[in-house]
């Protein structure tokens, strides 16, 4: 036996260690139950990896990123496994992991119904406690095609390997551009094979690591992602190191299925997406339309205030001018097909920008006039996926709060920092205030993004020095530019610590080149401004989807659609509180009577389901005093407040933003 030399790497400590030929990660880390998995030279193995000379080798720990990928996919194995031991002619398509859980796709004769996944659970359980052993194994294309003859899936992706990251989201789960591997699940006693994947792993030593796992549903799935496959069914799991972290898990799902915006869109009649103007495409009640209104109306204010300009562009263009914004050769997939119409072909808009930049080129500019922040509320349309349109958080009409700012070079700097700090205090003022952000850069040597790279060090850098003033956590995310230039992602966290990627601004030297804009600068010389791209919201549509998740339905009085409802104990104080609501709405206060048949306790109850902020009661002493009763939303009451310091309590309440 010869003398293997390793260095264990541990945060910023290292440990060498001599080992003999033959021994595994696992021996390195033995008696520590949280190691599930080794790096090595920057690569993960699973344990069982036989450590060769010279190796730096870090343990990998279940609660780590890593850890949790690991877990998720081997219990997405185990899932595998027990729905062809369940339905044996199961064909097997992809089961990566994903942001908390797993899923896997299959291929059979019937959708999986409820009462399946509880028996698929079941049996996952009873291959959890056998403690199968999850064996890699190299091998061959051509034998991994006779191993696998009958997965035509499988056979496909092996096809793609060199591809296959790109090929299908997921699929890098499976194979890769390296070696091709299976995995087997071996019996803890016999060794005998249990069942085999082609995998590239790393996974968990046996299936008994796997502590705490729960299947969540069932959905349909186009084979790689495209509708012009077959239609697979998808099984979605989660995973968790422990069972109280599943359970917190679960508990968070709950919540967060009560906020699902499109369930209180439909409770409390704010919007509804109609079948009958298709996926993606939403209308806004009165009640929605709203609180819109409420949202639209303070933002304009705000940009107003900070000499803002406002434009109105169509819904609708000529093709060529996305051929020469750049958009059409790189976003062609996004956008809705061309309209053929006198001759020419027209896309609808998928973006404002390209219509801004014909405004500042309508006529001539000079530096005097810079910057020049032009502002809409444009509706843009995306087509996209069916699979991925969610509500109004991913719809396919929707309207942009879009700025585009035209600035000097010399300018940029000081416009970036006024611009983020701008953003950040309207999204405060929205009640969002936990943010980080996040810095998407280009990928080297790919050629989706165009302009040379002194053009993107110099656009990124003004941006990471801007995001550094703010003294907020700046995440980088290399290769997430836009084709033209670097941006910077608000990242806002939610009331129950999701977090939603929420404004974006952009520095683009390419097209003000691509549209030949210039403006006269001091010395009469022709020079290109920079362009500056912005939408605050995002979307109205997406904002207006994540306040409503963040607040529950509850909106701050200022936003709630119905400030206040008026509900009296009889029908005979019925003018009475009239007469109120209607000196309350002469000062601009939303407030409504209900005058219906309903007892008075059955009043409280809609108004409390409704979420309004205030509850105006009046009864014969209100009445004979000339007061009311104020009932508050978490159920606290004032009584024999006089009318006039009912309304200013209600202004005080709404008045901070309106």
């Amino acid at each position: 036996m010869t003398d293997v030399r390793v260095i264990i790497q541990r945060d910023s400590e290292r440990e060498e260690r001599v080992v003999t030929t033959g021994t595994t990660a696992a021996a390195l880390f033995e008696g520590e139950r949280s190691v599930v998995a080794a790096r090595v030279a920057g690569e993960l193995k699973d344990l069982a990896y036989e450590l060769a000379d010279g190796d730096a080798v870090e343990p990998v720990e279940l609660s780590s990123q890593d850890g949790l990928d690991i877990l998720r996919h081997s219990t997405a194995h185990v899932m595998a496994q027990a729905v062809q031991e369940l339905f044996p002619e199961a064909k097997l398509g992809i089961g990566p992991p994903i942001r908390d859980g797993f899923y896997y796709d299959f291929d059979v004769e019937e959708p999986f119904t409820p009462d399946d996944l509880k028996l698929i659970e079941k049996k996952m359980q009873q291959i959890q406690k056998q403690g199968q052993r999850f064996s890699r194994r190299v091998t061959t294309d051509e034998d991994a095609r006779e191993e696998l003859a009958d997965e035509p899936y499988k056979l496909e992706l092996i096809g793609l390997k060199g591809s296959a990251a790109d090929a299908a989201e997921g699929a890098s789960a499976e194979v890769g551009a390296g070696e091709l591997t299976i995995y087997d699940n071996l019996d803890a006693k016999s060794g005998d094979l249990c069942w085999k994947d082609l995998c590239r792993g790393p996974h968990l030593p046996t299936t008994r690591a796997i502590p705490a796992f729960k299947l969540m549903r069932s959905a349909a799935a186009y084979w790689r992602g495209s509708e012009k496959n077959k239609q697979l069914q998808r099984i979605y799991g989660t995973a968790w190191p422990t069972r109280d972290e599943l359970k917190a898990h679960l508990e968070f799902l709950a919540e967060a299925e009560k906020r699902d915006h499109r369930k209180l869109g439909a409770e409390l009649d704010l919007f509804s997406i109609p079948e009958e103007l298709g996926s993606g495409l939403a209308v806004f009640h009165p009640k929605g339309g709203v609180v819109r209104k409420v949202m639209e109306d303070y933002s304009r204010r705000r940009h107003e205030e900070a000499d803002y300009e406002f434009v109105n562009t169509p819904h609708i263009s000529k093709e060529g001018l996305f051929e020469t914004s750049g958009h059409l050769p790189n976003y062609a997939e996004s956008m809705f097909p061309p309209l053929e119409f006198e001759g020419q072909n027209y896309r609808l808009k998928a973006m404002n920008c390209p219509m801004h930049n014909l405004i500042f080129k309508a006529r001539g500019r000079s530096y005097r006039e810079l910057p020049l922040r032009l502002f809409e509320f444009g509706t843009v349309y995306r087509y996209e996926k069916s699979g991925v349109v969610h509500g109004l958080t991913r719809a396919r009409g929707f309207t942009q709060d879009d700025s585009h700012i035209y600035c000097t070079k010399e300018q940029m700097a000081d416009e970036l920092d006024n611009l983020l700090t701008f953003v950040l205090n309207l999204l405060r003022d929205y009640g969002l205030s936990d943010f980080y952000l996040e810095l998407s850069t280009r990928e080297d040597d790919n050629p989706k993004f165009i302009g040379g790279p002194e053009e993107w060090e110099e656009a990124t850098e003004a941006l990471r020095t801007a995001a550094g003033k703010q003294g907020l956590e700046l995440v980088m995310d290399p290769g997430g530019a836009a084709y033209y230039g670097p941006k910077i992602s608000v990242q806002a966290k939610d009331a129950i610590g999701r977090t939603w990627q929420m404004s974006t601004i952009q520095v683009d030297f390419q097209q003000p080149k691509r549209f030949g804009l210039e403006y006269t600068a001091a010395d009469g010389s022709r020079q290109q401004p920079v362009m500056i791209h912005r939408a605050l919201f995002g979307s109205i549509e997406r904002f207006f989807a994540v306040l409503l998740e963040h607040y529950a339905g509850a909106f701050p009085a200022w936003l709630a659609p119905v400030q206040a409802v008026c509900i009296p104990i009889g029908d005979t104080h019925v003018p009475y509180l009239e007469e109120f609501a209607a000196e309350a709405r002469k000062k601009g206060l939303r407030i409504e009577v209900d005058s219906s048949s309903d007892r008075m306790q059955k009043k409280i109850r809609n108004a409390q389901k409704s979420k309004v902020p205030f509850m105006i009661i009046a009864g014969d002493e209100d009445v004979s005093a000339g007061a009311v009763s104020f009932r508050y939303r978490d159920g606290t009451q004032q009584n024999g407040v006089p009318q006039n310091q009912a309304v200013e309590e209600l202004l005080q309440a709404v008045r901070q933003f309106t």
